[in-house]
């Protein structure tokens, strides 16, 4: 289960660009809470703190409890916006929850048993189609990650949402249609060889079936013509 994250806050008391340009230059990052059927709350957060727990990797998928001046807000980082120069974080969204409540969460894909996959042990390739998963869950039991067990796969094998076990209580927010999440594919060599074999049998199927002349047929022909 994903960890649950802790971060101090203060409010604001001013908003608009200047304001933040001022909290930013103290080494502040402006953010809001909302959400919940309550009124939104405009707060600033320590930038060190926020890129800290940004660094884990899970920051998106994990409940941050934001404590405002006593106060411990349930929530769900929403969205981080970042310079697009700099990449230091510029103002975050929070979406405030209740304990149980049913979120919608991107939770990070894990392929396992590598060396017992057939196609990959005959040099094929992980085509990786979907590194995340869009998945509704409580939020007191938002998953780290999806394992997929890779054992058994060979060369032309898919995986398909159909083929996952998913945590209890979770489910993919797309159920209309069986999507991929990754298939074995043979290497550029081997589909090369692969489409010259094919090629080659088709020909030798066409020369059966009278459809195209041997050589000794296209000489022959050659020098009727010339006759």
């Amino acid at each position: 289960m994903s960890e649950q994250l802790t971060l101090s806050a203060e409010t604001r008391d001013r908003a608009g660009k200047g304001a933040s340009r001022a909290m930013r230059r103290q080494g502040r990052v402006p953010a809001v809470i909302y959400g919940d059927k309550q009124e939104p709350l405009s707060i600033h957060i320590e930038e060190k703190a926020l890129v800290k727990l940004l660094n884990t990797g899970f920051f998106m998928n994990s409940v941050v409890m934001v404590d405002v001046g006593g106060k411990a807000n349930r929530t769900l980082p929403k969205d981080v916006q970042f310079h697009p120069v700099t990449d230091r974080p510029l103002h975050v969204d929070f979406l405030r929850i209740s304990e149980h409540a049913k979120v919608t969460v991107g939770v990070p894909v894990k392929f396992v048993n590598e060396e017992a996959s057939k196609g990959l042990k005959r040099g094929g390739v992980l085509n990786i189609v979907r590194h995340e998963l869009e998945l509704v869950c409580d939020a007191a039991s938002i998953p780290d990650e999806i394992e997929i067990d890779l054992a058994g796969l060979d060369i032309g094998d898919s995986i398909h949402i159909s083929n996952v076990t998913l945590p209890g209580g979770a489910k993919s927010t797309i159920e209309d249609r069986d999507f991929t999440i990754a298939t074995v594919v043979a290497p550029s060599g081997v589909k090369a060889e692969a489409a010259e074999a094919a090629a080659a049998a088709e020909e030798a199927e066409a020369v059966e079936a009278g459809e195209v002349p041997t050589v000794g047929e296209e000489e022959a022909s050659e020098g009727q013509s010339e006759a």
